[in-house]
């Protein structure tokens, strides 16, 4: 007889699953022995309380199969059996027993040798109950580390989550902080545009001399706004804030000597 259970959305942590579900049946006194691996197929072989069989753990689509194969062993006829089967016919009995033909029992070797192989049945049934009992067991301990590795995978999903809400937010704050960097850059480009037509304004009016003290500045202001708008450009804002300031800077000598008579 084979059970067979499915740990649920637990293929993608298979090693996981299969090292988690040993331990729990280890924990619960079962010996496993003959463990083989052939990638992703785990066989074993296993025992607890006399009960023994195989067991196959492999992935099945998204799932884990877990398939338990029973080994019904005989030796459960020896129960109260022999002290009343001595002599002929115990073939015969102890085949009538195993197919269920109590019948042939009492006829073979009468009420006395039927009361024992009666027991002796009794004790069959009650092996077969307890390999269900290991089944339910294995069916407990399936579900258990299902749960396990669901609880490990919701937490690794809410730490992946959480990291991808601090990179949101980083990315707010950068995006915000280039934003205001870009601004100021227009503010610099607008202020040299104004300065640049002063100049030409007085190089018409033929003040080569003062043109000449207002352009140096002017020329030095538009090298810095150069340099802070490629710092800008590789993410570098504090550096493109130090051009900004060196530049306003030059900008304002600028006007001051426009104003000087």
């Amino acid at each position: 007889m084979s059970y067979i259970y499915y740990g649920q959305g637990v293929a993608d942590c298979y090693d996981d699953f299969l090292e988690r579900l040993v331990s729990h049946l280890a924990l619960e006194g079962t010996e496993i022995t003959g463990e083989k691996r052939d990638g992703q197929n785990a066989t074993m072989d296993v025992r607890r309380t006399g009960e023994q069989g195989t067991l196959q753990v492999a992935p099945a689509g998204k799932n884990v199969k877990v398939t338990y194969t029973v080994v019904r062993e005989k030796k459960e006829v020896t129960r109260g059996l022999m002290g009343a089967l001595v002599g002929a016919g115990v073939g015969s009995v102890l085949g009538g027993i195993l197919r269920r033909e109590e019948g042939s029992v009492t006829d073979a070797l009468g009420g006395a040798a039927a009361g024992g192989a009666y027991e002796a049945y009794q004790g069959y049934e009650e092996s077969r109950e307890d390999r269900t009992a290991f089944a339910a067991l294995l069916a407990e301990k399936v579900k258990e580390v299902e749960d396990e590795i669901g609880e490990i995978k919701n937490a690794r999903a809410e730490a992946q989550e959480m990291a991808r809400e601090r990179n949101r937010e980083k990315r707010a704050e950068v995006e915000a902080e280039e934003d205001a960097v870009r601004a100021e850059l227009e503010e610099v480009s607008g202020d040299l545009l104004t300065l640049r037509e002063e100049i030409d304004l007085l190089e018409e009016d033929g003040q080569k001399g003062k043109v000449k003290k207002v352009r140096a500045r002017v020329e030095r202001a538009e090298r810095l706004y150069t340099e802070a708008e490629d710092a800008c450009d590789g993410g570098e804002y504090g550096a493109a804030r130090s051009k900004i300031r060196a530049a306003r800077s030059m900008i304002e000598g600028a006007r001051a000597a426009l104003e000087e008579e």
